[in-house]
């Protein structure tokens, strides 16, 4: 990769209203907190939800919300940690280096944590959890549901709204959330679904997340999601480090990067960037109850 293609973007025009990037992962990215939040705040992100996908990177992320205003946290194992808990795997996804033996007694240990940091009142959401059948194959599969149904539960317990990866894996998540009964307030984070779906959600009145792919040529099933999908059910997100954006697609993602994502999203919609904003931020501070 070139410096140019490594280097990040620069930072677009302001947006006349402050808005929420509800997922992120400032953990991943180069810098500081203060630096992140910072360069966001500069053009109009005043608040980001930073997301844990493991027990280290949960804590973290409820430490750092304690720390600062601008930041608030979800916490959970991600749908790809489920598994490789079980199976005793300290490679991939998971920062938490080698551990026993796995089985259902170690994912059980990690949930327990995940719940003790729900309960915090700095952190707003259980997430990201849900279902990948994309890095996940069939024997990850048993692992993946008994986690999500068992972050379905902590969510309702700890009145948290509930964060949902959703990869290659629509109608299982539908069926599970119709099963378990989904918390009061749901957001299926980097919506990756279609507008038949986007409709199904909306009637259950699931938040739909989109982040910078949707502005992707190849992404028309998604801005076609985001045409049909209710306004005060649209949020927006980086999920920083990844999916930046066009035209800087490859670079490094991060909040500052948010007014791009709005500006492509209010074409699709065909309204105003400011009234869309307006409407981002009232619905994440809904969805997040903060």
């Amino acid at each position: 990769m070139s410096a140019a293609k490594d280097a990040p973007p620069p930072l677009p025009e302001p947006l006349g209203v402050t808005v929420a990037d509800s997922h992120t992962h400032l953990d991943m990215q180069d810098g500081t907190v203060e630096q992140a939040l910072d360069k966001a705040a500069a053009v109009g992100v005043t608040t980001v939800v930073q997301v844990g996908c493991d027990v280290k990177g949960s804590q973290w992320a409820a430490e750092t919300a304690e720390a600062y205003a601008a930041v608030h946290a979800a916490v959970a194992l991600h749908p790809n940690e489920a598994p490789r808990i079980v199976h005793g795997d300290p490679d991939g996804w998971s920062r938490q280096g080698a551990r026993g033996p796995g089985g259902d007694g170690a994912l059980d240990e990690a949930l327990a944590e995940i719940e003790r940091l729900a309960a915090l009142p700095w952190v707003k959401g259980v997430g990201e959890t849900g279902l990948d059948y994309f890095r996940t194959g069939p024997e990850g599969k048993d692992a993946q549901e008994r986690s999500f149904r068992a972050h379905i539960e902590i969510a309702k317990r700890r009145n948290k709204a509930l964060v949902i990866h959703d990869r290659d894996a629509h109608a299982d998540v539908l069926r599970i959330l119709r099963e378990e009964g989904a918390p009061e307030r749901t957001v299926f984070h980097c919506y990756s679904g279609d507008a038949e779906m986007a409709e199904l959600c909306a009637k259950s009145g699931y938040f739909m997340s989109f982040a910078g792919n949707v502005t992707f040529k190849n992404a028309q099933p998604l801005r076609d999601a985001l045409a049909v999908a209710p306004l005060e059910l649209v949020l927006v997100e980086t999920d920083a480090p990844f999916l930046t954006p066009a035209p800087y697609r490859g670079r490094p993602n991060a909040p500052y990067l948010i007014p791009v994502t709005v500006r492509a999203m209010a074409a699709v919609r065909g309204i105003g960037e400011d009234a869309l904003a307006a409407a981002i931020a009232d619905n994440t501070a809904r969805a997040f109850d903060y």
